[in-house]
Formats: C-alpha cells, sequence, structure tokens
C-alpha cells in the first residue's frame, strides 16, 4: 500500500471507531469519510465493504472487553456472583458502548470476525451458567441459547432508552428482576418450551438487531 494510501486508512480506521463507540455500527459510511476527511470512494476502495471496516476497527475491541467481563466473573469464588457479575457488565458495556450491543447481537453475520465474537460469547456464558447450575445457584433450565436472548432483548431497550434520552439506565432494573428470577430457588415447575438451539438463537438475534 502507497504512503498516501496507508494514512488514509489510519484516518478512516480512527473515524469509524469513534463513530461506531458513539453511533453503533450502522452510523453511515459516508459519514465515516467526512469525519476522516476522505472521499466516500477512497473508504470503498481501502476496505470494500462495512463488514470489512467492522472487522477492522471493532473486533478486537469488542473481544477485549468482553473476554475481561468473562476473565473477572470466572474469578469470582461465589459462582452465583461471578453469573450475576458477568450479566450486568455485558448488559452495561450494551447500554454505554452500542458497538458491542451491535457485536453481542450478531448484527452484521457477514462480518467473520465479528461473528467469531458472538460465537464466544455464548460459549463463555455457556460456562458461566454451568458453573452456577453446578454450585445450585442458578436454575436448571437457564440455557447460554436463553442468556443471548436476555443480551439481544437488553441491546433494544437501552438503544431505545438512549434515543429517547429517558432514562438511560433503565436496563439495570430489568436485569435486578431478571437476576432474581433466575435464582434456583425461583423455579416455578417445567417452562412452557424448550431452548433454542444455536441456529435459533442467531436467527432471532438477527431480528432483535433489525437484519432478518
Amino acid at each position: 500500500m502507497r504512503a498516501d494510501a496507508q494514512r488514509n486508512a489510519e484516518k478512516l480506521r480512527a473515524a469509524a471507531a469513534e463513530l461506531f463507540q458513539e453511533r453503533g455500527l450502522k452510523v453511515p459510511l459516508k459519514e465515516i469519510a467526512r469525519r476522516a476527511g476522505v472521499s466516500h470512494g477512497t473508504l470503498y476502495n481501502l476496505f470494500g465493504t462495512r463488514e470489512a471496516l467492522i472487522d477492522e476497527v471493532v473486533a478486537d475491541l469488542a473481544a477485549d472487553r468482553l473476554g475481561e467481563a468473562v476473565e473477572h466473573a470466572l474469578s469470582l469464588e461465589d459462582a452465583w456472583e461471578g453469573f450475576a457479575y458477568y450479566v450486568e457488565r455485558v448488559c452495561e458495556l450494551q447500554a454505554t458502548h452500542p458497538a458491542v450491543a451491535d457485536v453481542v447481537s450478531g448484527r452484521y453475520p457477514n462480518s467473520g470476525r465479528l461473528m467469531a465474537i458472538c460465537d464466544r460469547a455464548l460459549e463463555a456464558g455457556t460456562r458461566i451458567i454451568e458453573r452456577a447450575r453446578r454450585a445450585g445457584a442458578v436454575r436448571p433450565d437457564f440455557t447460554g441459547e436463553d442468556l443471548m436472548l436476555v443480551f439481544g432483548t437488553n441491546a433494544v431497550l437501552s438503544r431505545a432508552a438512549a434515543d429517547a434520552d429517558a432514562a438511560p439506565d433503565v436496563w439495570r432494573r430489568g436485569v435486578a428482576f431478571l437476576l432474581d428470577g433466575l435464582r434456583a430457588e425461583a423455579a416455578r415447575g417445567p417452562l412452557p418450551r424448550p431452548p433454542l438451539n444455536p441456529r435459533q438463537t442467531y436467527e432471532v438475534m438477527g431480528g432483535l438487531a433489525g437484519t432478518r
């Protein structure tokens, strides 16, 4: 890559990182190019697609933040505290970092690195749930797929509250109710249907994110 193209690519990465963090991954590409001070055509010539740009600038950031949440959750000695921390922390990241909300929701299924992070989030959530289940802390019928749906609906709620500029931290109330209902002693008989499988989960998540 020529030196001028390298400079333009760096400016586009920086502008995309800022705008994705401010407004989520759906921000118009023309606005990214404008903030970077380059033409729309330059963006396409250097990155080709929105998904390629997302994978360049968002994937590592989201992976680091979600990875930190998993590591801390598993470091807590009390399995319920670890589970509750993970749920609250991911929901907080969704509310405060729109790009992370889009990553967890699988908003762009053609972004290979982004979807790999979604898969790892499902695997990590399942490990954290199983640890809490073995300790007798979380209800036995709650699955990793159920947790992904929790994150999907939290993303919709937190985005709507932020867009309306009305109680942007309302998600905390919802999470508090949710966690009380997920304690082992809260289970009251069988649920009305079995959990979704991973394929169904991503289809539903895509619908919540507006990609289906």
